[in-house]
């Protein structure tokens, strides 16, 4: 195969690499950042299914948040690609913010103390009762913190697509056809 690894790369390291970006965090911002701004469709499709993605990353439904925000793009009508690309907010630097977050908010839009909730771990977490425990309010204070910075992420990410793709017209050589290279 043309480009395959010499040496097949080992399942701890992928791991690794799925968890803390090779190069630096600002590298990889500046590469998502980059390929939002790359995107064919209009810039209200763009941020709105930027927006989408970074909606569905604060909620705390980790492994199926680039099928959520996929769904949802398209519900909405935003670009699906940049719904998944809006899903990297989420990542282990801002999870823990999300999740204290939107339990915090949860429990006291249920009118809960943290007094309130009684864990009792000791039979494991993967029971119906205590998941639930957890993730009812987390769930619940996740809309108004996702609705919060999907609205803040639409407002941002428009008018750079908007004028990104302005600037690339104007840069464009007036014999060009459109969409050919």
């Amino acid at each position: 195969m043309l480009f395959k690894r010499r040496e097949a790369e080992s399942l701890l390291n992928r791991l690794r690499v799925s968890l803390w970006p090779r190069r630096s965090w600002g590298r990889s911002t500046r590469y998502v950042v980059h390929r939002v701004r790359r995107l064919s469709a209009t810039p209200h499709a763009v941020a709105l299914g930027f927006a989408a993605g970074v909606f569905v990353s604060s909620t705390p439904f980790i492994g199926f948040h680039m099928a959520l925000s996929a769904a949802l793009a398209w519900i909405v009508g935003g670009s699906i690609v940049a719904a998944l690309l809006g899903t990297f907010v989420g990542n282990p630097l801002t999870y823990p913010l999300f999740w204290v977050g939107s339990y915090e908010v949860g429990s006291l839009m249920l009118g809960r103390d943290d007094g309130d909730v009684k864990l009792d771990l000791s039979q494991g977490i993967f029971q119906t009762d205590q998941i639930w425990t957890l993730l009812k309010p987390m769930t619940l204070g996740s809309i108004p913190i996702g609705v919060a910075l999907a609205l803040l992420t639409y407002v941002l990410v428009r008018p750079a697509v908007n004028a990104y793709q302005h600037r690339r017209r104007e840069l464009r050589p007036p014999n060009e056809a459109v969409g050919t290279r």
